[in-house]
């Protein structure tokens, strides 16, 4: 069963057992995510947007650290990709027309968890919240993000300010890292990237194709930013994320984005706003 929400000029629908994925996003009647189709689970249809935690992005052969080694569901990169609570079914604990908390629990060792999820809408557009609960009897890593597709349709722009941009080698893992100032522009600056972004400010602004858009983060999500253009399809992720891709594996790029140590019973959280712009 999907759940649906509705205000301000905004819909939205979720998928609770599909990870509390997104399957549709709309603003003043124009899909602002590729849409899920109908009766497609949103991971293999590459649309909507996704949860990732108790990691983002890529762990190197599955490892956490010296902690653990999970499976890889990337063979052909060899990573474990984008953490299992996408994987999870979560409960509707409570909603109305305009918002909804869901939440899911891990209890794998060792990264067991509980997330809390918060959605509403309103005239001002889209609120997302998310905390992360360590579940675990010690002080572990953990790290969250979104990963949404935007739609890219043909004047499609997008803005931000970072303090670093990293390149990575041919398995989407980070082999080093310059200064930079961000990004703004259209196509030329998108084609082709698939890039982390450190010191980011917080704040982007994108303008898909006539829809202007701003996406405000905080809390976790508001120091670090992976931007992908997916080149077999006009779709845009621009994903707020808590950390460096396998910075656990990865100490020399702790300073730029490391995953967050929670003792048991603690919490890490974050916050987007998705609004006109």
């Amino acid at each position: 069963m999907s759940l649906s929400l509705i205000a301000g000029g905004w819909t939205a629908r979720l998928l609770p057992e599909y990870g509390a994925a997104f399957a549709a996003l709309t603003c003043d009647g124009r899909d602002v995510l590729k849409p899920v189709p109908e009766g497609a689970e949103p991971l293999a249809a590459r649309a909507g947007a996704f949860w990732m935690a108790p990691w983002t992005n890529r762990l190197d052969a599955g490892h956490l650290g010296t902690l653990h080694t999970y499976p890889l569901n990337r063979a052909d990169e060899g990573v474990a990709l984008h953490g299992t609570l996408r994987d999870l079914p979560w409960r509707v604990e409570h909603a109305t027309p305009d918002g909804a908390r869901l939440v899911a629990e891990d209890p794998t060792l060792p990264l067991a968890c509980r997330a809390r999820l918060d959605v509403a809408l309103s005239e001002a557009g889209l609120t997302l919240r998310l905390a992360l609960t360590n579940l675990g009897a010690t002080r572990l890593p953990f790290g969250m993000g979104w990963h949404p597709w935007f739609v890219r349709p043909q004047g499609t722009t997008l803005g931000f300010q970072a303090t670093h941009r990293f390149q990575r080698n041919d398995r989407g893992l980070p082999t080093g890292n310059e200064p930079a100032t961000g990004m703004d522009g259209g196509e030329d600056e998108l084609e082709g990237e698939d890039t982390h972004w450190a010191g980011w400010g917080g704040l982007a602004r994108m303008d898909l194709g006539g829809l202007r858009l701003t996406l405000a983060a905080t809390g976790a999500w508001a120091r670090n930013l992976q931007v992908f253009a997916a080149p077999y399809q006009r779709t845009l992720c621009v994903e707020p994320v808590s950390h460096v891709p396998d910075v656990v594996n990865r100490r020399q790029f702790a300073a730029l984005g490391d995953m967050c140590w929670l003792a048991p019973g603690e919490s890490m959280a974050g916050s987007i706003i998705i609004g006109r712009g």
